[in-house]
């Protein structure tokens, strides 16, 4: 159901609020360089610190700015089971074509308790739902065993795998087969996950160079595995980079460079240091992004 490149945007800010202008603006850049699909109000997006009215908001406006043109995949987790059914089932109303839900954070649930928590959620709504497992940044990690047992349940169709893994992505597939898509969670190792059966991205490099992961992954799917080997070496030191902070401190910081937004963020996220700015600043100048 969800395949190729999908975009995990930021929610820009002004003053304090949703930037609505810069958010219209980025996606249809972003659907003029041909993406697959737009995921709002994830990680890279300040879910975390958005009000339920800002991330309705947020929602809303990308599905209504989109038209139809590429999927919304919204993000509707949080590490209370009665918060994401509250998110999921708005989602489901203003017609996203999926839900993404992280691991609940925090509270570090065992297997039993992340399986019940999906489980729970998918069975008070009947919109698509992508798994979310990054380790790194929840403190609990998701084994492909308790994917597998998600994966018969009808609306869990994918998972954005994070762990940057090609082992676990392989493990899913195998456990799995065609019952749920692995989307990769992590850009520097989107190319290798292809390798190994997953079947797209959900990229925050991509809101640089849109056309660059596109071109990327058509070539791999088209049989130019040669050119998309290439391609993945070349945008490796722009993905390195936009990920020299905690994220989307760094994607945020390379689009005010670009003028797509304003460098706000939401405490406790904040500007990055000076030199980190200035090595953004470098790769962006190396690619010819900026001049």
């Amino acid at each position: 159901m969800f395949e190729g490149i999908y975009v995990a945007i930021p929610t820009p800010f002004k003053n304090g609020s949703v930037d609505r202008g810069a958010l219209k603006e980025h996606i249809e850049f972003l659907i003029e360089n041909g993406v697959d699909g737009i995921v709002p109000c994830g990680t890279t997006g300040e879910s975390a610190t958005l009000s339920y009215e800002e991330h309705e908001e947020v929602i809303a406006l990308t599905i209504e700015q989109s038209r139809g043109r590429v999927k919304v995949i919204a993000g509707t987790g949080s590490n209370s089971t009665r918060e994401a059914i509250r998110l999921t089932k708005f989602a489901e109303e203003v017609k996203a074509d999926g839900a993404l839900l992280i691991t609940p954070y925090y509270n570090k649930p065992n297997q039993e308790g992340l399986y019940l928590h999906f489980k729970t959620v998918a069975e008070a709504v009947s919109i698509p739902i992508v798994l979310y497992n990054v380790p790194g940044r929840t403190g609990v990690n998701m084994f492909p065993e308790t994917v597998a047992r998600l994966s018969e349940i009808d609306n869990i169709v994918a998972i954005k795998e994070a762990t940057g893994s090609t082992n676990v992505a392989t493990e899913i597939i195998n456990l799995c087969g065609d019952k749920i898509s692995v989307l990769s969670g992590d850009d520097q190792t989107f190319f290798p996950l292809l390798s190994v059966g997953a079947k797209g991205v959900i990229s925050v490099t991509a809101n640089v160079v849109p056309e660059r992961v596109v071109e990327m992954y058509f070539s791999f799917k088209n049989g130019n595995w040669e050119k998309a080997s290439e391609i993945h070496r070349e945008i490796y030191p722009l993905s390195k980079v936009l990920f020299i902070d905690t994220n989307p401190i760094p994607v945020k910081t390379a689009l005010w460079m670009m003028g797509r937004m304003e460098k706000e963020f939401r405490l406790p996220l904040c500007p990055t240091t000076p030199e980190k700015e200035e090595k953004i600043r470098k790769v962006l100048k190396e690619y010819g992004i900026i001049s």
